[in-house]
Formats: structure tokens, C-alpha cells, sequence
């Protein structure tokens, strides 16, 4: 078992922003809150230094707004954005360069929202007449007392295809405000979500023009807040070698590839040193974790010295792989490090768009498409296309529902059984993991009892494409805020990923997913927006470097403390899964043989945040001072 030490700055504050909006006084506030002046709400951030938090004050007006976490707009922006509120146009207050939670008031009215890949995303809880609101699902949890949401945690251990949260969180009374939606505020009337209108669909021609002009600012308005001092990820992959050339472009930049000896002869690698030699500007490390001595899964075992997260993290399995990739960067002196993560969710798509594409009246074109998606999986046709069929004639309330009646049979769903026939699956509304089976009877009567309720509220003119589109983006948001977590936590470095930008996911997700990912293409909606500044080389690739073999060297070098972990499991303790069935696929994936992988990371993962997770109410909040008595 191999072992490293923390280069940690001890004693960083976890960020986030905390909001009451009631009438009364507040009784309480948060641990080491800044008051930020905003109307009619209390609001505190912490954890935030000045580059955090904006302000634009109401000038004579009624319309003000307050962004917190990585907003990029210029101050005539800003203006113009509150100028608009004004005018009753809140919603472009959402829409400013960067990633942030913008607190928006006009007039009486409050609206509170994050950003829509759900970087920053938005909790409230809701007691008598008084809404507290927070950035964070856990700070909120230790004020009401709420407790994890197990039935939710197993739903996205064991199913595909399901939203596990929507307007809920992982706790259980804790709300979440869906991304894309605001929180809205107002004396004398129910605290109530609403959506913020989405841009309209566009063509292939304008989705690439609106792109050209949005990515760019995402990186270059970061590049300048980095004063010189900026580092990035180049794995080689176009998502992260786009970012680092037009990062590159902007002046000094250190570019970190990270490998091992599983990836040392892959594509990526390869395609890193190329691109490193485009630019004068980038100075290329590469680190070689092999070499390092880290890998999956290291530094676990002292649970008390894991950094703390919102939500579970699959991060935490890469702990030592972070720290190894992000030691030049912190060595270099770097302000912030820029990522590639989100680029699958916003250039790419899922499959299940050829069902929508059905949907429009296309079907000759989505049968073609269909067929040709089972044979570059080398899936049989027939079958495929019998599932797009049962996919197309079903809604979603029923497939939640037919779902609800498998999981809950006595007979453990076992998932799709190896790569063809998971292929297949792809192109379902929604259905069981190979992990499914390590529930026991409690525990599927918990998941089915979800899916249940989730069919009772189901749109039933959804569509699967757009459905599983908004899932994985905002399960990648979710995922990178984590990692920020982590790294601000341990080292200092917040991570920045310029593809989760709302203004970038809208000029890509206002093209249809059959036209961002034509058949026999990849990512051509980057080639046709970038090419004049990113190498043509590296839009034109179409390889992506497999990470299995890496995965498994880790598993089974910390297997003792994975097992610990297993053993320790509250899941277990709690009736809702089977630890000898969990263990035996543990075991399996040690030995190289086939296994649920993904599901056990994410096991391992809320596992080790079930066991840490701070909920005390005195960790966040204090006493608030008595108000001061006016002189008689």
C-alpha cells in the first residue's frame, strides 16, 4: 500500500454563501460570515476572498445584484445587467461571463440562482415564514438537523438514466433549487422556484459563432484574473488542449500532463507534447505518477484528514493523482488552474438525442443514425433498434414506473451484462447497474419508493435526449465543484472548468445534439468554432485514451483500505445494502476480473462522506449578536 503526505494549507475555510429572508431578526448566523449589504435579506459569505464577491448597488433604482464564485463581467456589464433588472429582464443577470450564484433583487422581489451546468448551486430550507438559503446543501443540513438522503445515494449507486435529486438534495428536508431555475423571494408569499428562460435553438452555423465568441472569454477574462500566474491541465484530449491553447495565447502559462505507465505510449501523451511545441508562451511538465509512486485510491486511510465536500466526490479517489498533477502548478506559484472538464457534456452529446431526433418527425434519418451507432459498438441492430422503438412509444412516467416495479421485485436486476448489450441499454429512458444487485430488500423498497413518486410528477412530454443531456452536466457540475473543494482545501488552487460557464453551455446546447455529434464525426461543433486559434490538429483527432488499467493498479494496491472502507459501511449498517455482495465485487475488480467499477468508486466514495460529513450545527453556526437597543 503506498502512502503520501498532504501538502495541504491547513486551516482554509470551506466557501459558501448563506441568505435568511424573514422578518424577525436573525437568531443565529454563520461561523466566520462577511456580511454582504443586499435589501430585504441577510446575506453572509465565507470562505470568499474580494475577487469572489460583486456588488452593483441600486444607483436611485430598486434593482441590485450580488454574484458570488468566478463571474467574469466587466463593471459596464454588471451595469448593464442591473440596468436591465431595472427594466424587468432579470434573467440577464444569469447570463454574464463566468460561473457564480447571482442574489438578485428588483424592487421587492429576491431571486437567488446558480449557475445552470450546477457549479454553484443553490439550497433552501423553508421554516414557518422564514427561508434560509446557502451555496450549501451541508451548512443548510446542520442547521435544520436533516440527515443524509440514503434512498437518493442508492438510486445513483444502483440506476441509470434517473435524475436522483431534481428539486431535493442529499439531505433529507434540505431543498435544492434545480439548476436553470431562481429561487424566488417575496414578503407575504410563498418561497417558490421558477425556471430562467432558456436561449432559444439555434442553427449548427450560429451555435459555432456564439461559441467562438464565448469560450475565448471564459479563458482569457481567467487568464487576466491570474495576474501571469496561471497553470492548466493538458492531457492531450481536445477539451483540455483547447483550453490550454487559447489560455496559451494570452501569455505565460504552465501546462501539467499527467501520466503513468499505462499511459505513457497512448495518444494523449503523444498529442500533449505536440501541442506544447505550438506555443512559446507554455512551458510543458509532465508528471509520471508511476514514478511518483501514487495512484487510485491512496491517501484514505486517515478519514479524519479528508477535506470536506458538499456531496459525495469521486475526486476523493484521486487524491494522490491530484496532488502529484497539481504540485508543479503549486510550485510555479500558480493563482489558478484551468480544466478541461464539462467539454464532453457541451460539444458532445448522449445517444439517447437519436430518440428525439425520432421524435421530430425524422425517423428514416434516426433509424440510419441508430444503425449506425450498434455497429461502431459492435451491438446487434436489431436489438437496438427494438430498444429506440420501445424508447420512442414510452413515456417518462411510465418507464419511471416500470422501473419502479423491477427494482422492487424479488429478483435482483442485474444490469446490462458486458459492453454490446450495455450498448443497447444506452439508448433506454432509464434502468438498473450491475450494482442494483447489492441491494437488499430495504434498500429497493427505498429506491423504488423514489422512482415511484419521481412517475407521479414526471413530464410525460419529455424527451430522453434533453433529460439525459441535463443529468450528466449537471452530475459533471456537481463533480467539479467537489474537486474545487478539495483543491482550495488542501493547496490553495481553485480549479476552473470554462466549458460549465452558463454563457458556453447555452451556445452549445442551443444545437440540437444529432448536429453537435453527426455520425462519423467528433466534436466538429469545436472545429468549426475554434480552428483559427486552436491547432487544426488536435480538433481533427478522434481518439480518446482508455484509464482502466490505471484504476485497477490503484484498486489493488489500497485494496486493504478499500476493504475497511466496505467494512465500515453505513450503508450496510443501515439494511439497505449487501456488504458480502458489495465486497465480492471489490475482490473481483482487485483481481483484474469484471466488475461494476464505476459503481464502486461511487460507493467508496459516499461511503468515506457518510462517515465524515460535518453536520454538528455548532461546526457552522453561532449565536448572532442581540440587536442593538435604540436610546429611549
Amino acid at each position: 500500500m503506498r502512502t503520501a503526505r498532504w501538502t495541504t494549507l491547513a486551516g482554509r475555510a470551506v466557501r459558501f454563501v448563506v441568505g435568511t429572508f424573514r422578518a424577525a431578526p436573525d437568531a443565529v448566523r454563520p461561523r466566520q460570515g462577511v456580511p454582504v449589504p443586499f435589501g430585504a435579506a441577510s446575506v453572509w459569505t465565507v470562505g470568499y476572498d474580494g475577487a469572489g464577491l460583486r456588488r452593483v448597488p441600486a444607483q436611485g433604482g430598486s434593482a441590485e445584484i450580488v454574484t458570488v464564485g468566478c463571474c467574469l463581467a466587466t463593471r459596464a456589464e454588471l451595469r448593464e445587467a442591473r440596468d436591465a433588472v431595472e427594466r424587468g429582464a432579470w434573467v440577464n443577470a444569469t447570463r454574464l461571463p463566468g460561473s457564480y450564484c447571482a442574489l438578485i433583487r428588483s424592487h421587492r422581489t429576491v431571486r437567488v440562482t446558480g449557475d445552470r451546468a450546477g457549479v454553484h448551486t443553490v439550497y433552501w430550507v423553508h421554516e414557518g415564514e422564514d427561508v434560509v438559503f446557502s451555496t450549501s446543501a451541508l451548512v443548510l443540513a446542520a442547521y435544520a438537523g436533516a440527515r443524509p438522503d440514503t434512498a437518493r445515494l442508492l438510486a445513483s449507486l444502483a440506476l441509470f438514466g434517473i435524475d436522483s435529486f431534481q428539486g431535493a438534495s442529499h439531505f433529507t428536508g434540505v431543498r435544492r433549487v434545480p439548476p436553470g431555475h431562481a429561487l424566488v423571494l417575496e414578503r407575504g408569499r410563498a418561497p417558490r422556484t421558477e425556471p430562467v428562460a432558456r436561449v432559444p435553438a439555434v442553427s449548427f452555423e450560429e451555435g459555432a459563432h456564439a461559441l467562438a465568441q464565448r469560450l475565448p472569454i471564459a479563458v482569457e477574462r481567467r487568464a487576466a484574473l491570474g495576474g501571469g500566474r496561471v497553470s492548466a491541465d493538458l492531457s492531450g484530449g481536445v477539451d483540455s488542449s483547447t483550453v490550454t491553447s487559447l489560455a496559451a495565447g494570452c501569455g505565460p502559462l504552465l501546462a501539467v500532463t499527467y501520466t503513468d505507465r499505462h499511459l505513457a505510449d497512448q495518444d494523449d501523451v503523444r498529442y500533449a507534447r505536440r501541442v506544447a511545441t505550438v506555443f512559446d508562451s507554455l512551458t510543458h511538465v509532465e508528471v509520471d505518477g508511476s514514478a511518483a509512486g501514487v495512484g487510485h485510491f491512496d491517501m484514505l486511510e486517515d478519514r479524519a484528514a479528508l477535506p470536506v465536500t458538499d456531496s459525495p466526490s469521486l475526486s476523493l479517489g484521486l487524491l494522490a493523482l491530484k496532488q502529484a498533477q497539481l504540485a508543479p502548478a503549486l510550485a510555479y506559484g500558480s493563482r489558478l488552474h484551468l480544466t478541461g472538464r464539462g467539454g464532453d457534456n457541451v460539444l458532445d452529446t448522449v445517444p439517447t438525442v437519436l430518440i428525439d431526433l425520432a421524435h421530430t418527425g425524422r425517423r428514416r434519418e434516426a433509424v440510419r443514425r441508430i444503425t449506425a451507432f450498434a455497429r461502431a459498438r459492435r451491438a446487434p441492430v436489431h436489438a437496438t433498434l427494438r430498444q429506440a422503438a420501445r424508447t420512442v412509444s414510452t413515456t417518462r412516467p411510465r418507464a419511471l414506473s416500470s422501473l419502479a416495479t423491477t427494482i422492487s421485485g424479488r429478483q435482483h436486476p442485474s444490469g446490462a451484462a458486458d459492453a454490446r448489450a450495455r450498448a443497447v441499454e444506452l439508448l433506454s429512458w432509464c434502468g438498473a447497474l450491475p450494482s442494483a444487485a447489492w441491494l437488499t430488500d430495504s434498500g429497493r423498497r427505498a429506491v423504488a419508493e423514489l422512482l415511484t413518486g419521481q412517475a407521479d410528477q414526471a413530464d410525460p412530454a419529455a424527451l430522453p435526449g434533453a433529460d439525459h443531456e441535463r443529468i450528466a452536466l449537471e452530475q459533471m457540475g456537481e463533480e467539479h465543484a467537489t474537486y474545487d473543494q478539495i483543491s482550495h482545501q488542501l493547496w490553495g488552487l481553485p480549479i476552473h472548468a470554462p466549458y460549465l460557464d452558463t454563457p458556453v453551455v447555452d451556445a452549445c446546447l442551443a444545437v440540437s445534439g444529432w448536429e453537435r455529434r453527426p455520425a462519423g464525426d467528433f466534436k466538429p461543433l469545436a472545429r468549426a468554432a475554434l480552428t483559427s486559434t486552436v491547432p487544426r490538429f488536435l480538433l481533427n483527432r478522434r481518439t480518446k485514451t482508455p484509464m482502466d488499467a490505471s484504476f485497477h493498479t490503484g484498486l489493488r494496491s489500497n485494496i486493504r483500505t478499500l476493504r475497511a472502507v466496505l467494512r465500515d459501511s453505513q450503508l450496510a449498517a443501515a439494511g439497505l445494502i449487501d456488504p458480502a455482495t458489495a465486497q465480492a465485487a471489490l475482490e473481483s475488480a482487485a483481481r483484474g476480473e469484471h466488475a461494476p467499477v464505476s459503481a464502486l468508486h461511487y460507493l467508496i466514495a459516499a461511503e468515506l462522506w457518510l462517515a465524515t460529513a460535518p453536520t454538528r450545527r455548532e461546526r457552522w453556526w453561532e449565536t448572532a449578536p442581540a440587536p442593538a437597543q435604540e436610546a429611549a
